[in-house]
């Protein structure tokens, strides 16, 4: 009886947990001289030394790559009209204290390595600790590729007491590209569904 009730406890914690959608609330900025799609609308991306060779960021080359797709753009190695670069930052922090970046994910562009900083003070008692913030964080960077000059800037954060990384970075990148090519001026807030692992078999 008491294995019954654990199975049905169980099963209808998983249901609620499919149908609850978590939601990604960023911190956008982004900055355009472009006043349309370029045509072709292709680009190649370039990734720093440190990017290439670190096995953590090969989760977050797809997930820019289906971004830059779903903004209008396509890969073209060979021909690119833009060329497009991207970052990454990750850090912790107690929420009245100072910003802690760590790994495996680094900072923008690279710089892995970085250690974690739990917050921790000497005598302080748990309940007396202020809840610890996740801060995640993507660039993205797009230049003419035969001048070089850079033709659209964009940033997206995000802070909050949970973290999802990798991830998360997906839906980072989908926030900071809205509007392409032509987004408001200034500072928004844009929020995006995260989709949970699994949710197409449900």
């Amino acid at each position: 009886m008491f294995v019954r009730l654990v199975a049905v406890l169980l099963t209808a914690l998983a249901l609620a947990g499919c149908a609850v959608q978590r939601t990604v609330d960023s911190q956008v900025q982004s900055w355009s001289t472009l006043a349309s799609l370029p045509q072709p609308p292709t680009y190649r991306l370039d990734l720093l030394p440190s990017q290439q060779q670190s096995r953590a960021f090969d989760a977050i080359v797809p997930m820019a790559h289906a971004a830059l797709a779903r903004a209008g753009l396509q890969q073209d190695d060979a021909a690119p009209r833009l060329i497009a670069e991207i970052g990454v930052r990750t850090g912790t922090a107690l929420a009245d204290g100072p910003w802690y970046p760590y790994g495996p994910w680094g900072g923008w562009g690279g710089g892995f390595g970085w250690g974690h900083h739990s917050g921790m003070h000497a005598g302080w008692m748990l309940r007396e600790l202020p809840p610890t913030l996740y801060r995640n964080e993507v660039s993205v960077i797009l230049r003419d590729a035969a001048t070089q000059k850079t033709v659209y800037e964009t940033s997206a954060s995000n802070e909050d007491v949970w973290t999802d990384a990798p991830r998360i970075f997906g839906v980072l990148f989908d926030a900071a590209l809205a509007g392409f090519p032509t987004p408001p001026a200034g500072a928004r807030q844009i929020r995006l569904p995260l989709v949970p692992v699994g949710a197409g078999a449900h």
